[in-house]
């Protein structure tokens, strides 16, 4: 309100407007500093707050296991997960990960055989057909695909191409047996 106010003001009133125009800009353009505290992260986070500090148990305890040589502060995990009956860790299984194509240290360390997966579903290609049986192999191919006589027939003459995909292996079987039985050779691939 106080700006349409101002803005008829500047235009009826010229003497106005030049004196307010400097003011105006003035205000406009001016770099606002808002008054913001930065916040200073402290030198270590805890999000559970100041810890006591140990007892003198705690202390000895950690003194003596420092003076033990190396093999027997080895062996102190292992003795300490038996006392405290914890489970024992089992081995993690990389089988089916991806390290790359460096492979990575697990790949390396251990050779996994691949498994070969069994195809789930196949493709009914169209090789080749006998002139003399064309309407035949029509006919079979109206049949699963549920085609017209026009798209079936041009689908027909672009062999070699697919028929069908993405269907079971027992589906293909019984395709490409119409098809051979109809005088054309057709491939599941």
């Amino acid at each position: 309100m106080r700006l349409v106010k101002l803005v008829r003001i500047a235009h009826n009133s010229p003497s106005f407007s030049e004196q307010t125009s400097c003011l105006f800009q003035a205000r406009c353009f001016q770099a606002q500093k808002p008054d913001r505290i930065k916040y200073k992260y402290p030198a270590s986070y805890d999000p559970y707050g100041p810890k006591p500090p140990p007892s003198d148990k705690v202390v000895w305890l950690a003194e003596r296991i420092a003076s033990l040589p190396h093999e027997e502060r080895m062996l102190i995990g292992p003795a300490l997960g038996e006392l405290l009956k914890h489970p024992k860790l089992q081995p993690v299984s990389t089988e089916g990960l991806d390290f790359g194509p460096q492979g990575g240290a697990a790949a390396g360390a251990s050779q996994v055989e691949e498994k070969v997966a069994e195809k789930t579903s196949f493709d009914v290609k169209l090789e080749k057909f006998d002139a003399p049986a064309k309407i035949k192999v029509i006919k079979e191919v109206r049949a699963f695909t549920n085609l017209g006589l026009k798209e079936a027939k041009d689908l027909v003459e672009k062999a070699p191409v697919l028929l069908k995909q993405g269907i079971t292996k027992e589906e293909a079987n019984d395709i490409v047996e119409k098809i051979k039985a109809a005088g054309g050779v057709a491939t599941m691939e």
